[in-house]
């Protein structure tokens, strides 16, 4: 007999901003989009110290918040007043979980361009924000910091862009598809929608995930019994499984999406020109590829970093992939991090 799921993901203390009538990029309008954030730190009088962080992929704010503290954080929240946007469609945000589509109606595409201008109305509604000391962000965190540099460059003083692409490239298409077959083939998935709890294909998809998400060595070596699993079979069913159990499939579906179709040029800005959008990037920019990341490849973010005018090519030398962008269990690359961000912040 299989494990019951895990419960669904919770959070607290955390805000709702209400935008009515928005008007999505695909020319959807939501009736009243909901952007949930959190803030930690304090903004200062000139409020020159902001730093955005918005979610990556599947996760919440409570998820990627470990990196924030005081001055031997990654993040320091007694200098930087920091903000975590939950992006949409991760279910404390506006989410095929939580909105008003009824099951089985089509939820809307959303695109990292509604994201960012949800963000960008936040800041300056609320808080009175309308530039960015730096814009943090890992994987899709990081490509909704490359659109902020994009759209809005006299808004960002500093990106950290990490293991990401400023267009998602083919093969991580690939990888993605590959994701989305996986998980639809639960007899759950009925015309276009999870109607209940997929945990068969749930389990599939953390299975598959697992194997894009570390490098070859991490597994050789075999990492994953220091971090206290018993073998293999452990590791993927209490890490990977658990992780995805806990996860709502209509929303992973959403963001998937929203992943697949990321391209910082595909908006009436650029109108599809991704060198004329790289070129527009004046912040000063860290690309900080992951040296062994299997999807967003040092490779193609070198050609994307070449493309920029202020920026500089950081790869992480570590054996865990794409997870080394989001070390909570590997102190090597906190501390690679942590140097990376001090250096950005401190490069006037």
């Amino acid at each position: 007999m299989s494990a019951p799921a895990s419960p669904p993901l919770a959070a607290s203390n955390y805000q709702i901003f209400r935008l009515p009538d928005f008007t999505l990029k695909c020319g959807v309008v939501v009736p009243e989009l909901q952007l949930a954030y959190k803030t930690y730190g304090n903004l200062n009088r000139d409020r020159s110290n902001v730093v955005l962080y918005p979610t990556s992929y599947g996760a919440q704010h409570m998820d990627i918040e470990w990196l924030i503290g005081g001055p031997d954080s990654i993040l320091d929240s007694t200098r930087y007043f920091i903000v975590i946007p939950n992006m949409l469609g991760n279910g404390l945000s506006t989410s095929p979980s939580n909105s008003p589509f009824p099951p089985g109606h089509p939820f809307p595409f959303i695109s990292h361009v509604d994201n960012v201008i949800a963000q960008r109305r936040m800041l300056a509604e609320v808080f009175g924000i309308t530039r960015l000391a730096m814009a943090y962000g890992w994987s899709m965190g990081a490509q909704q910091a490359l659109h902020w540099g994009a759209l809005f460059p006299d808004s960002v003083e500093r990106i950290a862009a990490v293991c990401t692409s400023a267009r998602t490239s083919p093969h991580n298409q690939v990888f993605l598809e590959g994701l989305r077959a996986t998980l639809t083939t639960d007899p759950n998935f009925v015309e276009g929608y999870f109607r209940t709890h997929p945990e068969k294909g749930l389990r599939a998809f953390g299975r598959v995930y697992a194997g894009w998400a570390l490098s070859q060595a991490f597994y050789r070596e075999h990492v994953y019994l220091s971090l206290g699993y018993t073998s293999l079979e452990d590791f993927l069913v209490r890490d990977w499984e658990a992780s995805f159990l806990r996860r709502d499939a209509n929303n992973l579906l959403s963001m998937l999406q929203t992943w697949l179709h990321s391209d910082i040029s595909d908006n009436d800005v650029f109108q599809g020109d991704l060198d004329k959008a790289l070129a527009s990037i004046t912040a000063k920019t860290f690309i900080i590829p992951g040296q062994t990341d299997l999807y967003f490849t040092p490779e193609d973010s070198l050609i994307e970093a070449r493309k920029m005018p202020n920026a500089e090519f950081r790869p992480i030398p570590s054996i865990w992939g794409h997870r080394a962008g989001n070390p909570s269990k590997h102190l090597q690359d906190q501390l690679f991090l942590k140097a990376a961000v001090a250096d950005l912040l401190n490069d006037s």
